[in-house]
């Protein structure tokens, strides 16, 4: 009886010993085999393996797929203009080198996350404090991406950071108020200093436009002037090849368009009828010639 109760705990002894020296690995994870002062220790990836028995050799688990940090709280950052704002952020990371983070985490790997974090709110803060609090709110992506720049550089033991997003910005209820007004008071004057910069550049577009308008009117003036010129010089030439040509006839047609001029339909008078200016009425020849030389005169 003593030999079987000795035998069966000698094979369960076996048994335990050898399940401790098989391990499986799934692809999640990755298995970081040590033994005492983890001079030796080696990285095991997906699939199955041998190690010795405990305390020989220990296997510790590390998860290497891609996980969210989602914080509940807001941080607290102060910007470059001394306000303070409230940042909500989301942090992805995946393990990149399991026996780099196992070996710097001195073999407490929970402490991956706790890193991550505390690098992420310190190049958040120091982004924030480099950014007045209209430029945070403008480019709160560009800030991110800064954020995220600066932990991938600090970021030496063996985790890398995926992402890195602001999910929400606002500010302390305390301050809220105050803000808001400052905000709103800055986007008044920038609306003022819009609409002044339109009115001064409406007054110049009109100015210039003026000047335009009398220049074209100086030069439609001057070319006017000057085509009336010629066609007076023009007319008075035409006049005094006229008068040289027939100076009794000319007189009579000067004389008509005179009386065109003065008489007009509906129009009573009352003038002396020997008055020199109605000489041609008395006769074509101005009262001067016989009707007939003058009736010549007016054919020729």
């Amino acid at each position: 009886m003593n030999r079987i109760i000795a035998f069966v705990v000698a094979v369960v002894i076996v048994l335990f010993i050898g399940s401790s020296m098989i391990f499986t690995v799934d692809e999640r994870h990755a298995g970081i085999v040590s033994s005492r002062g983890d001079s030796n220790a080696t990285a095991a990836g997906p699939g199955l393996h041998f190690k010795l028995p405990p305390p020989f050799q220990t296997l510790t688990l590390i998860d290497a797929r891609t996980l969210t940090i989602d914080e509940a709280g807001a941080d607290r950052f102060n910007t470059s203009d001394k306000n303070e704002v409230l940042a909500n952020t989301v942090i992805k990371y995946r393990v990149a080198d399991p026996l780099k983070l196992f070996l710097s985490n001195e073999k407490n790997t929970q402490t991956a996350q706790e890193r991550i974090v505390a690098l992420a709110r310190t190049a958040l803060a120091s982004a924030f404090a480099k950014h007045t609090l209209g430029e945070a709110l403008a480019n709160q992506q560009a800030l991110a991406s800064e954020a995220q720049k600066s932990v991938e550089d600090s970021a030496a033991f063996g985790v890398q950071l995926v992402d890195l997003q602001m999910t929400r910005i606002d500010f302390p209820v305390a301050v809220a108020d105050s803000v808001y007004k400052r905000m709103i008071a800055a986007r008044q004057q920038a609306a003022a200093n819009e609409r002044a910069k339109g009115t001064a550049e409406a007054d110049k577009i009109k100015a210039d436009a003026e000047r335009e308008q009398q220049q074209i009117l100086a030069d439609a003036y001057s070319q006017a002037q000057s085509i009336k010129g010629e066609g007076d010089s023009k007319a008075t030439a035409i006049a005094a090849d006229a008068y040289g040509r027939d100076p009794q006839f000319y007189q009579f047609y000067q004389s008509l368009e005179a009386y065109k001029k003065t008489f007009k339909p509906g129009d009573v008078m009352v003038v002396d009828p020997s008055s020199d200016f109605f000489r041609f009425m008395r006769g074509p020849n101005g009262g001067g010639e016989d009707s007939s030389a003058a009736a010549s005169t007016a054919r020729r």
